[in-house]
C-alpha cells in the first residue's frame, strides 16, 4: 500500500511540475490540492478493488496522464514507450503501418491525410473522412493512442476500417499493413519547363532534397526554368526545422513563423536563413484541406511574402506547437505549448491558410463539336501525300503523351503550372 501511494506522489509531483503551477498552486490553494490528490488515490485504490478484472498500477496511472492531457487539447497526449518509439520512427521517415495521419474529433478518429503511396492512399481514403470501427470494434471509448495501435501491427497483415464520409453511406475498406518508408520529395518537370515539387511530409532533409531537385531541373533545362510549383495537398506536416528550411530556400530575408507561448517572454522568432535559391522564379503553393501543420508554415510564409501565390482550398488550421518531454523509460508526454504566427502576425489555429486562388479538384472532360465542319470532308478535296508519314509519328507522339500527360487530369495542379507560366510572362514583361 505504501508503495502504490508513493507512486501516485511521483506522478502527480512530476505532472504539476511540468505545468508550471505545483509552487503556485501550493501556496495558494495547498488544502485543494492535497484533496484532490487524496481523491485520486482512493479513486486508483477503489477500482483496483472492485474492477471486474485485475489491472496494474502502471495501466491505471498512464491511463490517468493519458486522460489529463487528451482533456486539454486534440494533440496533446501521454506516449508510451512503444508510441515514443513510433513517433520518432516516423518523423525520420520510415515506420510501420497504414500510412495515415489522424486526430481524434467527437468520440471517432478523423483522418487528416493520407500518405502518399500507402496503404491508405492506395485505398482512396480522404482528408476529413472518419474512422469509426477497427476491425469491426467501435472507436468511441478508445483514446487516440488506443486507435492507433490498433491500426498497427506486423506488415502482411490485414486490418479492416469503417469509413464515414460525408454525403455517403458508411463503407468498410481492408488495407495490408506494411512497412511505411516515406519518400517525402518527388519532383518532375512539367509543361514547358516547370517544376513540380511533391512534398508528402517534412522529415529530415527535406530541404536538401528540394535544392537537389531544383538544381536538377535547371541543368536538364539548361537554365530555363520557368518557375516552381510546391505541392503541399495533403501534407499533414512534421518538423518545424524543416518548414523553416523550406522557406528559406526561397526567401532572401524576413521571418518564416513566430511561436507565442502563454508567457510573452517565451516567444520564439524564426527567420529565414540563407539565399533564394530560384533567383526570383514564380511559385505557385498548392494546398488543400489535408495541408496541416508545417505544410501551413510554408504557405503562410511565402504567401505573406508575397514570395508565392497560393492555389487550391483552405488549408486543415492546426497552427498549435507541441512540445514532447522524455519520461525516462516510461515514453513521453506530448503537451501543446504555443501557437504558430505567420510573418504577418496571422495565426493558424482552426482558420487554416486561406488561398490566393481558390480552386476546387474537378474533373475534365474534352468538348466534341459534333456539327463543325473540316478541308478534309469534302468529296473531292486534294489529298495530302505526307499524310502516312505523319501519321506514323503521331501515333508515336499520342502514345508518350498519354503517359507523360497524365498528370492534366489533376485540375489543381493544371491550374497551378498554368499561373506559374502566366506569371513567368508577366516577369518578363516588365
Amino acid at each position: 500500500m505504501l508503495k502504490k501511494f508513493w507512486l501516485i506522489g511521483v506522478v502527480f509531483s512530476m505532472m504539476l511540475v511540468q505545468n508550471g503551477m505545483a509552487k503556485t498552486e501550493t501556496k495558494e490553494k495547498p488544502a485543494n490540492t492535497y484533496e484532490l490528490l487524496n481523491l485520486f488515490g482512493e479513486v486508483m485504490e477503489r477500482t483496483k478493488a472492485t474492477y471486474v478484472e485485475e489491472v496494474s498500477d502502471q495501466k491505471l496511472i498512464e491511463a490517468a496522464i493519458n486522460g489529463m492531457l487528451t482533456s486539454l487539447d486534440p494533440h496533446s497526449s501521454y506516449l508510451d514507450a512503444k508510441d515514443f518509439k513510433y513517433m520518432n520512427e516516423q518523423t525520420s521517415g520510415k515506420f510501420g503501418g497504414l500510412g495515415i495521419e489522424i486526430t481524434m474529433e467527437q468520440g471517432v478518429v478523423k483522418i487528416v491525410s493520407p500518405i502518399d503511396d500507402t496503404p491508405a492512399y492506395r485505398a482512396g481514403l480522404k482528408p476529413g473522412d472518419y474512422i469509426t470501427n477497427i476491425d469491426g470494434e467501435t472507436i468511441i471509448g478508445m483514446t487516440l493512442n488506443e486507435a492507433v495501435d490498433k491500426m498497427r501491427g506486423k506488415p502482411g497483415t490485414k486490418v479492416k476500417l469503417t469509413i464515414r464520409r460525408v454525403n455517403e453511406k458508411p463503407f468498410d475498406v481492408t488495407l495490408k499493413r506494411e512497412e511505411i518508408k516515406t519518400q517525402s520529395v518527388k519532383s518532375e518537370l512539367k509543361d514547358e519547363n516547370v517544376l513540380y515539387v511533391r512534398l508528402g511530409s517534412f522529415s529530415e532533409d527535406v530541404d536538401k532534397d528540394i535544392e537537389k531537385a531544383y538544381n536538377k531541373a535547371m541543368k536538364e533545362t539548361k537554365n530555363e526554368l520557368k518557375g516552381l510549383v510546391l505541392d503541399v495537398r495533403n501534407n499533414p506536416g512534421g518538423l518545424l526545422d524543416q518548414a523553416v528550411a523550406v522557406s528559406s530556400l526561397f526567401l532572401d530575408k524576413g521571418e518564416v513563423v513566430s511561436t507565442r507561448a502563454r508567457n510573452e517572454e517565451d516567444t520564439l522568432r524564426y527567420s529565414a536563413k540563407g539565399k533564394d535559391i530560384t533567383n526570383g522564379l514564380p511559385i505557385v503553393v498548392l494546398i488543400n484541406n489535408g495541408s496541416a501543420s508545417a505544410s501551413e508554415i510554408v504557405a503562410g510564409a511565402l504567401q505573406d511574402h508575397k514570395r508565392a501565390v497560393v492555389l487550391g482550398e483552405k488549408s486543415f488550421g492546426k497552427g498549435s506547437v507541441q512540445t514532447v518531454v522524455p519520461l525516462g523509460d516510461y515514453g513521453a508526454m506530448r503537451v501543446t505549448t504555443a501557437r504558430y504566427y505567420t510573418p504577418s502576425g496571422r495565426s493558424i489555429q482552426a482558420t487554416g491558410i486561406e488561398p490566393d486562388v481558390v480552386v476546387h479538384p474537378a474533373k475534365l472532360e474534352e468538348f466534341s463539336d459534333e456539327y463543325g465542319f473540316s478541308e478534309a470532308e469534302y468529296t473531292n478535296a486534294l489529298k495530302n501525300e505526307t499524310i502516312q508519314d505523319e501519321k506514323k509519328k503521331n501515333d508515336k507522339k499520342d502514345d508518350n503523351e498519354d503517359d507523360n500527360n497524365s498528370w492534366r487530369r489533376d485540375y489543381q495542379l493544371l491550374r497551378a503550372v498554368d499561373l506559374v507560366k502566366a506569371l513567368n510572362v508577366y516577369k518578363a514583361a516588365k
